[in-house]
């Protein structure tokens, strides 16, 4: 029975996240096209202008400028140099802007939780998908006897002492230098074999878009 629930609940995740990627692509294709519509008005180019310049047909414009059609990079090449523009130019609005976070030792935002804490290293950026953290456990760290299970990936790079995974009842030890990647609906504990505190840099790729309290990644 609890096999069973847990792949329902997984094939709805997977719907909900093809769906979301679905929806993200359109307003990506939606973005795209108004911003080709912006240059083209502004250089006073008709569509069928833009169609010679470029090479493409008017319908192919019609349909990237209503965001029916994603194009493809060479599409948008062949625009770009049409219009005098880096192809970047079709990425960009006013409520888009470019993004840099640099970080210091010690500037990083601390998140604790309770057998440790991590620090964020992309604090300030938009969620994309993909969370890093560097992550310090406490001697004798552990998550626990119950594993944890939730819908994405995870991805650990060890940077000191010694911490041990353990998936599906399989062992898998990192020292400095070892990395681990896995779905981690597997069901999954760790610990901190480590006589001292342990260092990692951790990547979390959930499929729902991780809170500011990362705590129920790390523990069950």
């Amino acid at each position: 029975m609890f096999t069973d629930a847990t792949t329902d609940y997984l094939t709805q995740k997977k719907d909900i996240s093809r769906r979301s990627s679905k929806q993200d692509a359109n307003l990506a294709s939606e973005r795209v096209g108004r911003q080709l519509r912006v240059m083209r008005k502004a250089r006073r180019l008709s569509i069928r202008a833009l169609a010679e310049l470029s090479g493409l047909s008017v319908n192919t414009l019609s349909l990237m400028e209503n965001g029916k059609t994603s194009p493809s990079v060479s599409t948008l090449h062949q625009l770009a140099e049409s219009l005098d523009v880096p192809i970047t130019a079709f990425f960009e609005s006013e409520n888009l802007k470019r993004r840099i976070v640099h970080q210091r030792v010690g500037e990083r935002q601390q998140l604790i939780f309770s057998q440790g804490h991590v620090e964020k290293l992309n604090a300030g950026m938009p969620h994309l998908g993909s969370e890093p953290f560097i992550a310090r456990l406490e001697p004798g760290a552990t998550s626990g006897e119950s594993p944890i299970v939730f819908p994405g990936r995870e991805f650990i790079y060890c940077l000191e002492g010694h911490i041990t995974y353990m998936i599906e009842g399989e062992t898998f030890p990192l020292a400095p230098g070892d990395s681990l990647i896995f779905d981690s609906y597997t069901p999954h504990t760790w610990r901190n074999t480590a006589n001292t505190s342990s260092c990692a840099l951790l990547v979390l790729c959930p499929e729902d878009s991780l809170d500011e309290s990362p705590e129920r990644y790390f523990m069950p």
